[in-house]
């Protein structure tokens, strides 16, 4: 397995639709390996293949573990790693309530915002072996199904916002790539 590196907003590979996967193969589960190391190692609890520029229709998810390193009670959190993956995942049904819930992502770094989205949604999916599963997801694992789902359609969650707070955020994120780039002597 291999960390790679997440793409951050501006970049036009995030704004492109992903292709359908048309095997679930040994390099494929390698690109699943590897997207769900790098998400960990963010941390995160959701990336989407085209976050590391790969354009394919792929996600991995684990809402449940924790980084023990961020526990600053003094019982220990157990960590607990039971990802989902998700290969042509299709959205079958979204709930017609909604449910809001404050997002951030890997590819918008440092920013958050109250996102409403429907509170249910059921998928159908290919697994980690190819194998068609369907899952009915509520509440942050429906939330995170549909975010990472939006990446495959070259959307973020920035794009839910006014285009005011939008623009705010992506001229904090130029700038902060600026100062990354800046070569200092």
């Amino acid at each position: 397995m291999a960390l790679r590196e997440i793409l951050t907003e501006p970049n036009k590979l995030l704004r492109e639709k992903s292709l359908t996967v048309e095997s679930v193969d040994e390099d494929l589960q390698k690109l699943m390996d590897d997207m769900l190391e790098t998400m960990y190692a963010a941390p995160g609890i959701g990336l989407a293949a085209i976050q590391i520029g790969i354009p394919k229709r792929v996600i991995v998810l684990d809402i449940g573990w924790r980084d023990k390193s961020e526990n600053t009670s003094d019982e220990k959190q157990v960590e607990r790693k039971n990802p989902i993956y998700f290969v042509n995942p299709e959205i079958i049904t979204k709930s017609e309530n909604n449910s809001t819930y404050e997002e951030g992502c890997l590819s918008v770094p440092g920013q958050f915002a109250e996102i409403v989205r429907p509170d249910k949604c059921y998928v159908k999916y290919l697994d980690y072996y190819g194998q068609p599963k369907e899952l009915a997801a509520e509440g942050m694992l429906a939330t995170c199904i549909q975010h990472e789902m939006d990446h495959l359609e070259g959307i973020l969650f920035i794009d839910y916002l006014s285009k005011l707070k939008k623009s705010m955020i992506v001229k904090k994120l130029i700038k902060q790539k600026e100062q990354i780039d800046r070569i200092v002597i």
